[in-house]
């Protein structure tokens, strides 16, 4: 039973801004559920805390906004290869409304240079560096340790988002960043029915400061999918190993298919970041993701082919606009980026976990009916 001393000291209590307190005021606050989950991402993470959200993008906003303290002006450095959310995000948001300083960092060619990452750190001098292990959808991959170690030299704050590499592959925390980012949508829940974030870390203030900002802006996951969350959680690290396994033999097949000009997975030696991948990874796998290119004498043949291939597929790999489901899915290129890459027949796709051989003799036998 609930008094009056024992709510006055939950309310005391609160501006400690525990992650899983004695006494629970409100869900927006807190809940045990989440609290739960929490632990049991910071169990596969490696970390001292995690903090969930309701989306992706809510992470993201959290992990950023906390930095963020009035009359600093120094300037932010953001990989440009990164997830469009957050692309839109640091221009409708970081720079239209909050007037932050914020520079892109580009590739240099198919890949980033440490080089010219350094230069540009002596130069800019930035107070935070964001990046991702891998890109969306060229599939770059970083030497991640070796990009945060620098960043370090120049006492930048590092956030990572890790979501396509997963805790399994990299734990960048473990080499020196102060925050880790994941979509929890993708592999970490992995079935397509929960939409959650989180930002993990090993400070205490960045972990009351994320926190505080989740409760006052709103971000909180809710009771029922934190508590679905902990089920899916049980089989991350099962189904991670088993979505990579499957992504490298299929990568492989359509490397050598007749039918496919360009594999990008940076698992294949070919891959103009393989060698990233091998440094970054340690061999434990290279991710689930592909993107690929269908051959074709022009434009038009390539994007012809491409629409006909995802009509011969739609019963079995159907076209769904995310990734990291149990089931495989894909997603056109061009419709979706524009023509910033250049490869009209280009389609990611996010492999699933089912039977490797079943995924391969679908691919291949709709792959063989192309005009």
């Amino acid at each position: 039973m609930v008094d009056i001393p024992t709510m006055q000291r939950a309310f005391a209590n609160e501006g400690s801004y525990s992650r899983n307190p004695e006494l629970y005021i409100y869900g927006r606050y807190r809940n045990p559920n989440v609290a739960t989950a929490e632990e049991m991402i910071m169990d596969i993470e490696g970390s001292k805390w995690s903090v969930l959200a309701q989306t992706g993008l809510a992470a993201i906003d959290i992990a950023l906004s906390i930095f963020q303290e009035q009359g600093n002006n120094q300037p932010w450095l953001f990989f440009s290869e990164i997830y469009g959310g957050t692309n839109h995000f640091i221009d409708n948001v970081l720079i239209k409304r909050r007037g932050l300083d914020i520079h892109r960092f580009h590739p240099d060619g198919d890949t980033y240079s440490i080089e010219k990452f350094e230069q540009t750190l002596k130069e800019l001098k930035p107070a935070i560096v964001v990046f991702e292990t891998i890109s969306n959808p060229m599939l770059i991959s970083l030497d991640g340790n070796a990009f945060i170690k620098v960043a370090k030299q120049y006492n930048a704050k590092v956030i990572v988002d890790n979501t396509f590499a997963t805790p399994y592959l990299w734990k960048p925390l473990e080499n020196g960043a102060d925050i880790v980012i994941h979509s929890v949508t993708k592999y970490f829940a992995g079935h397509g029915s929960l939409s959650a974030g989180v930002l993990s870390g090993n400070c205490p203030t960045l972990e009351k400061d994320a926190i505080e900002y989740r409760k006052l802006v709103g971000h909180m996951l809710s009771p029922d999918d934190a508590a679905r969350l902990c089920e899916q959680l049980k089989t991350f690290e099962l189904r991670f190993q088993k979505h990579c396994h499957n992504a490298f033999e299929l990568a492989r097949f359509l490397d050598k298919h007749p039918k496919i000009e360009k594999v990008l997975y940076p698992g294949l030696e070919t891959h103009f970041t393989h060698s990233n991948a091998v440094n970054t990874f340690n061999g434990k796998g290279f991710g689930a993701i592909i993107t690929f290119d269908i051959a074709g004498d022009d434009k038009a043949a390539k994007q012809r082919r491409c629409n006909q291939l995802i009509s011969l597929l739609q019963q079995h790999i159907p076209l769904v606009p995310t990734l990291g489901d149990a089931d495989t899915i894909l997603m056109p290129i061009e419709p979706v980026w524009g023509d910033r890459y250049p490869f009209p027949g280009m389609i990611r796709l996010s492999v699933g976990i089912e039977n490797t051989d079943w995924l391969v003799n679908i691919i291949g036998e709709a792959l063989d009916k192309l005009d």
